[in-house]
């Protein structure tokens, strides 16, 4: 299958700041709306059906009528057979770990496995040395970063995908599908990407957040996720007559850290494993806070974990006073596997999908979370698919034109293996 807009389409929506930012409002920024409001025109533009774009909160949904008048999709419904209504999903903002801002994509042609320069002033250098996986794209087209700032990939290539093939059923008639529903999501990148979506208006049956990373990548099981406020309330004296009076926040900060077990942090773990991460302090002498999230696929071992971080409270306010430590702990969301479980013919029909396009499937367990996740506790099953984009929330990051185009292939196959029935 031909894609000629997935590339066209990626490189003029990295160019659109949409950095996202904590805040209580959704979005958080208002510079989302910009992309809302160009891919709700887009969409019309290609012939979506029933277009909105939400006037408070910046979603973006449309809709693709089933071609059931024709012929072959009629003797594909056998025995009044009704295809399930598929939903895909991807989200506008992008992380604002590295700056969004200005984005000016660049087109590696027949990468050669060497060294690429992305900023020559600033010695930026994207080397297989300490990327590997960029050497399985040799002959590949790649785009990259100028080195000032991140791609965006994650998740415009996701968008870019979704909207290929959009653009390629609209404009196919005779291809036979069932219902299809596309959502657009603001802020998932500060965990509130779903907050305000309209499951029963989107109105499908299951859906695929396409929001991963290398092609061939399926998942549908992620973290269980907290995030932890730590304040810790010392006590301020001059340091000239600070002994034993004064109580320095800092150093119980450190304290505290130094109780928690020292390998159950982001850089000691991997697959499955489970993490504390310090992940903001601010403060002084007087007052500290820190914000941590806790993560663990795994439901029980999650309980622990936060247990055990009361309970390190608790331990060091014996040595320092009551109210010296307080945590405030809140759950972000959940594994979503018991959720997929009961339809695991999202994840078979996925595997199909990626060998008819040439892909060998990986099975991954996400360290993170996705819309995907809180939508599945929603009622909307959800799992994750690979967008092919790598280093993504850095300057580092890319795409291989062709992992993108493939991407589009997956989706129009797992349309067609849908169109009967689920």
């Amino acid at each position: 299958m031909e894609h000629t807009s997935v590339l066209e389409r990626f490189l003029r929506y990295v160019k659109i700041d949409t950095q996202s930012e904590e805040s209580d409002q959704v979005p958080s920024t208002g510079k989302q709306w910009n992309l809302a409001r160009l891919l709700a025109e887009e969409l019309n533009q290609i012939g979506a059906s029933n277009v909105r774009l939400d006037p408070e909160h910046a979603y973006v949904y449309a809709e693709i009528p089933a071609s059931g008048n024709l012929p072959e999709t009629k003797a594909r419904l056998e025995a009044g057979a009704k295809a399930p209504v598929l939903g895909f999903i991807a989200h506008m903002d992008t992380s604002n770990a590295v700056s969004g801002a200005d984005v000016n994509p660049r087109i590696v042609k027949d990468y050669d496995g060497g060294e690429i320069v992305l900023n020559a002033v600033n010695g930026v250098v994207l080397s297989p040395s300490e990327y590997p996986d960029l050497l399985k794209y040799r002959g590949r087209d790649l785009v990259v970063t100028d080195g000032n700032t991140l791609l965006g990939a994650d998740d415009k290539a996701g968008i870019a995908e979704i909207m290929a093939m959009a653009e390629y059923l609209l404009s196919n008639p005779s291809v036979p599908h069932g219902e299809i529903r596309i959502g657009f999501t603001p802020d998932e990148e500060v965990g509130r990407g779903v907050d305000y979506f309209d499951v029963p208006g989107f109105g499908a049956d299951y859906a695929y957040t396409v929001d991963g990373g290398e092609v061939g990548e399926i998942e549908y099981e992620n973290f269980n996720a907290a995030s932890a406020r730590l304040h810790i309330h010392g006590t301020s004296i001059h340091p000239g007559s600070a002994k034993g009076k004064m109580i320095n926040a800092i150093l119980l900060a450190s304290e505290f850290q130094n109780l928690l077990p020292v390998y159950e942090n982001p850089s000691s773990t991997e697959g499955y494993e489970g993490f504390y991460h310090p992940d903001s302090i601010a403060g002084n002498v007087d007052e500290v806070q820190v914000d941590y999230i806790i993560r663990d696929h795994d439901m029980e071992k999650f309980e622990q974990k936060k247990d055990f971080f009361r309970k390190t409270c608790d331990f060091l306010n014996e040595k320092y006073g009551k109210g010296t430590f307080t945590a405030e702990i809140s759950d972000s969301y959940y594994n979503m596997k018991e959720k997929i479980l009961p339809h695991m013919h999202l994840i078979d029909n996925a595997k199909k999908a990626m060998e008819e396009a040439g892909v060998k499937p990986i099975i991954l367990p996400i360290r993170g979370g996705t819309d995907g996740a809180r939508l599945s506790y929603m009622g909307l099953p959800c799992p994750n698919l690979c967008t092919g984009g790598q280093n993504c929330h850095g300057r580092y990051e890319y795409v291989c034109v062709q992992s993108m185009e493939t991407v589009v292939d997956i989706l129009l196959n797992l349309v067609q293996r849908y169109t009967a029935a689920k």
